[in-house]
């Protein structure tokens, strides 16, 4: 068997276990050290054992017949702490004989330790989130040398900022420091795709009837002027030129993002909050920021800096969409240079009939309005599928979309382009609800 041909079936599994162990038998991690003098083949055989041994679990050599490296055995060391929690050197094990989950900090710490330096970053977050999330270690996000420890991710920094009022004050400079290096990632990641798309949109959103060269809009200038095609010159003779518009310093669009700060959604509150500073920064663009659960926050005044917007959100609790709608609606004043994006997964707390009615009027009025079921790379969401049916009939597409997508999109709904067609062009598409 290949190389090639484990890391293929090994990325199939549903199991955390698996894909860690894959991450760990990756070409990007250590497989451990095997003799010099070992002959090619037999070194081939020994790695791809010890892969496998490693995605199985269990003794030092069960079911394989070869003994693990040194650099493997800490591997599985790490990945038994975790995935056999409960026995001897398992993370619940060291808990209990420490009398409670606190006692077990040191342990904790020097595993975040050892699966840095042994797993990939990406495998490390994979492995800390199942911390979290299967041995329920949260309050250890709540001291500092812990949060030293571990590996910054988006996830990461949703769990922060669920944890963001009971964090002690001797652990606050600890995470908003984890919080801040995520947040300034994202943004040399993902600032000047925004910048440019949105950018470009707004000084093609405007026509110019007296363009220079360099900004006449050639596919436009064409359609006008067909009916003056010349047959002797096998031409057109433009009457009229359309031109791009000029750079202009008044605000062309107001764009608002409401995002639902349900438990679910936060990974999506992560990434609006980068995107949202990026356009606020933009002096074209007047960009507001709400966050609502059974509340609404206008956070608008903070989108100069994304970490105290982040740190302004409070994630969980019941979800008003209807509430939220009706603020939104409240803040529309040019309702054709208004862009309404709703990220929300749509389990509506509220009056579902008083939603729907609101958004007919917003997109009657003039206002685009865009639903996104999520904002993140973690794949298909849930999401309430009957809702969501009702609100694209109104004329707001309903669709989940990557972080990488997004300023594409923003460019299209600037331009006034048809969201659903553009959506199904880039064959982006949803999971199927709860309940079907």
């Amino acid at each position: 068997m290949s190389d090639q041909t484990l890391h293929t079936e090994t990325s199939q599994t549903d199991s955390p276990t698996e894909d860690a162990a894959a991450g760990a038998a990756s070409d990007d991690a250590p497989t451990g050290a095997v003799a010099e003098d070992a002959p090619a083949g037999a070194v081939a055989d020994d790695e791809r054992l010890q892969r496998w041994r490693l995605i199985l679990g269990g003794g030092e050599a069960d079911g394989v017949g070869c003994p693990l490296s040194t650099e493997a055995l800490q591997m599985d060391r790490a990945l038994a702490a975790l995935y056999a929690p409960d026995e001897k050197g398992g993370l619940r094990a060291a808990a209990r004989r420490r009398g409670g989950s606190g006692g077990s900090a040191p342990r904790v710490a020097r595993w975040l330790g050892d699966i840095r330096e042994y797993f990939p970053a990406s495998v490390v977050q994979v492995m800390q989130r199942d911390a979290l999330e299967r041995l329920d270690l949260h309050e250890m996000l709540l001291e500092p040398e812990m949060l030293e420890a571990v590996q910054p991710g988006v996830h990461l920094v949703a769990d922060l900022i669920g944890l963001s009022r009971v964090i002690p004050e001797a652990t606050k400079a600890s995470a908003r420091a984890v919080v801040r290096k995520v947040v300034d990632d994202l943004m040399k990641r993902l600032e000047e795709p925004m910048r440019s798309a949105v950018s470009g949109a707004l000084d093609r959103s405007v026509r110019n009837r007296r363009p220079r060269l360099a900004e006449i809009d050639w596919g436009r200038t064409i359609r006008a002027n067909l009916r003056h095609y010349q047959e002797e010159y096998r031409t057109i003779v433009p009457e009229q030129l359309i031109g791009h518009g000029r750079k202009s310093r008044r605000t062309q669009k107001h764009i608002i993002l409401a995002i639902d700060q349900s438990g679910s959604m936060a990974s999506s509150v992560v990434y609006s909050s980068i995107f949202g500073a990026v356009m606020a920064s933009l002096p074209a663009v007047q960009t507001h920021l709400v966050v609502f659960d059974t509340e609404v926050i206008d956070l608008t005044e903070k989108l100069d800096d994304p970490v105290d917007v982040l740190f302004g959100t409070q994630l969980g609790g019941g979800t008003f969409i209807n509430q939220a709608v009706g603020y939104c609606q409240s803040l529309v004043r040019e309702p054709r240079d208004t862009i309404l994006v709703l990220i929300s997964d749509l389990y509506e707390g509220g009056v579902e009939r008083e939603l729907l009615r609101r958004t007919a009027d917003l997109i009657e009025s003039g206002v685009q309005f865009i639903t996104l079921l999520a904002l993140s790379d973690e794949g298909a969401p849930w999401y309430d599928q009957q809702l969501a049916a009702k609100m694209s009939a109104l004329g707001a597409p309903a669709f989940a979309c990557t972080p990488d997508l997004f300023p594409e999109l923003m460019a299209a709904a600037i331009k006034r382009e048809n969201i659903a067609q553009w959506a199904a062009e880039r064959d982006v598409v949803t999971s199927r609800g709860r309940g079907d």
